[in-house]
Order: C-alpha cells, then structure tokens, then sequence
C-alpha cells in the first residue's frame, strides 16, 4: 500500500461545537455504506486491507476513518473514502452519523467511542469490534461516569477477539460472554502485491541456475552494510545476485558507480533498460510500484531502515506474502506489531550489525534454513488470511446477506 490516501477530511469537530472553519465532508455514496474506524497506526494497516476486501469482494463503498494523528501516514486504495474520526462527544457523533448513516459499522482495535457507539445504537445500525486486544474508553473525553466502559461493553453483540488473553480482558472489563469470540489477528495489508506474470516468469527462467536477494528501500546509510554483505556472500555463492531499491532514486548513479569503481561489480540499471547477464552481480531498481515482481524473484529480502535507518520504511507482510525470507535490523518503525509477530514465529532474521546482516545473509544462502525461515512467515500470514476471512463474514451478516 504504497499510495496515499486519495480523500482525506478534517474532523467534523474537536469540542462540543463544530468550528466555523470545519470542512464540509463529501456527500455520501450511493449504495450500502460500510463504516471502518481503525484505532491508532497498529491496527490501520488490517483495516484498510479489510476495507479493500470489502470493496473488491461485495462491491459495498467503504468509509475508513482513524485518529487525527494518522492522516500523515495512512494510505489506501482508490475507491475507499477516508477520514479522520470526530471527536467523541455527543455533537459531534450525531452530526457524523446523521451524515454518513452507514448501514454497518466496525471498529479494527479494542477502542470504545461511547458516544459514537451510542448514536448507532439510536439510529439501530448494527456494530462490531475486531482485532481487538485489550477495551479502553477514547482518549480525550474527561467527563464519562464511572462505569461507562463496562455500560457501553456490555451493549455489544459481537466483540471478536485476536487470543484468549484478550477475551479475558474483554471479559473482566464486562462484555458480554455470549458476544466474545477468539477470532484471530487480521491480515495487516499483506494481500500480494502485484506484478506482469510474463516478465516475472521470463526473469525467472532466466535466473533459474543463480541464488538472488534484495535490498528493499535501502537508504544511503545502509549502503555500506549491504555492500559488505554482498561482498561477504560472492565468496560462497559467487553467482549471487543483489537486486537493490534504493530509498531515494537520485542515489542511484552515485551507487552503481561506487560499486562499479570500488567494489569492481558488473552493475545493471533498470532505468537504463539493461538486463542482467550472468556476470552481473547488482541489478538496481527504482520503481517501487515493483515491488511485487522483486519479492516474488528473490528468495531473501533485507528489509532498509530497520539496521542503522530512522525505522524500516516497508510492511514485512508484504515480503513475507510472497515467500522471501526476511532479515532485519532492530529499528522497526510503525511495523512492530507485524515484526514481533514474525519472531515469535521465527520467521524473520534479526540483525543488530552490518557483520550480522553478512553472517545471515551467508546463512540463508542454505535452500534449507532460508526455506524453513520463508514457510514460517508465510503461515503467519496464512493466519491473518483466516481472521479476514471471518471479519469479512461478519460484515456481511451484520448487512443481513449471510
């Protein structure tokens, strides 16, 4: 999910009374609307693949809001409305639910929006929470009674959950036991990307005979690592091939021509239309809309950012989907859901040194280990497949069409 969000629309209000420069949000679309609210950045990447499901899968138009804080950094697909919730006072929730009047809505995470909540409940518009790990009450509201969390829990008929810890925090903070279900971890945004299957099979043919990695929105202070790492690796495999994404494109000239000069490594540059042959050993890459084809071609990815960077830049989902062994550094940005996930699994590789990114790389040269690594976080994935799958179901029993 590369893309940033088509729409987005300031809060319908921030106090009691909507200010007069609050924007006017769009009309609402035709058909049986589909409300999602994502709780913070954890949870927005599972609901906006849900949202893409919802709009691929049964044709329903989709509104996805989250917190203000996001609008930054989500992103989407074409066709899903986006917005960032309003703020959960009374007011505010009528004028947002009187707007869109969805036929459904679910909330991705453990937040309770009382006055929200208690507006679909005025216009009887079926609800449910997903994904959810542990019941809070929004932030920013100071005037709810005591009680108000176990009052608004309570209410709700279906709260699926992602383990049996969360459903017992569910439990104690008072859902109802006959509306808890133990539902699994949604898919976080790791549908496949997509590639040309031509080119992708031609690529392949063509590489059959050679191991192959990439270096994955690899920023200039990784550079060093990951050229070490490649050097360390021809000694073994002296037929590896790196296919690099550099983070910014304008390092490109400057890094093929370190690697041709200092390294003495025959390099390709796509945007120069040249393909590989088999004495090349670094083959750049600048398009990150291509992802999908480099992922599905090399068996084992380092992930850039996460080593020595501000935070690693891409989902590990996205690799793990397509069965490329994942290695990483300690820095994992907005994914350290998805990375913890991955290691409880052993299905990522953790480095803490350009050394260690060397001896892993060298490690998972082995068709057997970097295998065993790729499988493991496939099924995490598979896992996250199922739980859509349920969400999806029940999005179309709350419509009344199952």
């Amino acid at each position: 999910m590369a893309s940033r969000l088509g729409l987005r629309l300031n809060p319908l209000s921030r106090g009691r009374k909507a200010p007069p420069e609050a924007a006017v949000p769009p009309e609402r679309p035709s058909g049986r609307l589909v409300w999602l609210h994502a709780r913070d950045h954890v949870h927005l990447p599972a609901a906006a693949e849900l949202a893409r499901r919802i709009r691929d899968d049964d044709g329903h138009p989709v509104l996805l809001t989250f917190p203000a804080e996001l609008a930054a950094e989500a992103t989407s697909h074409i066709g899903i409305l986006t917005a960032t919730v309003p703020a959960d006072q009374p007011g505010d929730a009528r004028a947002f639910v009187d707007h869109w009047r969805p036929e459904c809505a679910v909330i991705v995470g453990g937040e309770l929006r009382a006055a929200l909540l208690g507006e679909l409940d005025r216009w009887r518009i079926p609800h449910a929470m997903i994904n959810a790990r542990a019941p809070a009450l929004a932030r920013g509201r100071d005037s709810w009674w005591p009680g108000t969390l176990r009052s608004v829990l309570a209410r709700m008929r279906h709260v699926h959950v992602i383990d049996e810890t969360a459903a017992r925090a569910f439990l104690k903070a008072g859902a109802n036991p006959a509306a808890v279900h133990v539902s699994g971890r949604l898919e976080e945004g790791s549908a496949a990307l997509p590639c040309t299957e031509a080119e992708r099979a031609a690529l392949a043919h063509r590489w059959a005979a050679r191991p192959v990695w990439l270096a994955a929105d690899l920023p200039q202070d990784e550079e060093t690592a990951v050229i070490e790492a490649h050097r360390h690796a021809l000694r073994l495999a002296h037929r590896l091939l790196l296919i690099v994404m550099p983070r910014d494109p304008a390092r490109v000239p400057a890094l093929a021509e370190r690697m041709e000069t200092q390294e003495r490594w025959a390099v390709a540059r796509r945007s120069q239309e040249e393909e590989p042959d088999p004495e090349t050993e670094v083959y750049i890459v600048e398009n990150p809309s291509e992802y999908g084809l480099w992922y599905r071609l090399a068996p084992i990815t380092f992930l850039g950012g996460s080593l020595s960077g501000t935070g690693c830049y891409r989902n590990p989902m996205e690799a793990a989907a397509l069965g490329s062994a994942i290695i990483h550094g300690p820095r994992p940005g907005p994914w350290g859901v998805a990375f913890g996930r991955l290691g409880a699994a052993r299905g990522a590789r953790s480095v803490a040194s350009a050394s260690d990114l060397a001896e892993a790389l060298a490690d998972l040269l082995s068709p057997d280990r970097m295998a065993r690594l790729a499988g493991a976080a496939w099924g995490v994935c598979s896992d996250g497949v199922e739980a859509t799958e349920r969400a999806l179901s029940l999005v179309r029993h709350l419509l009344g069409e199952e």
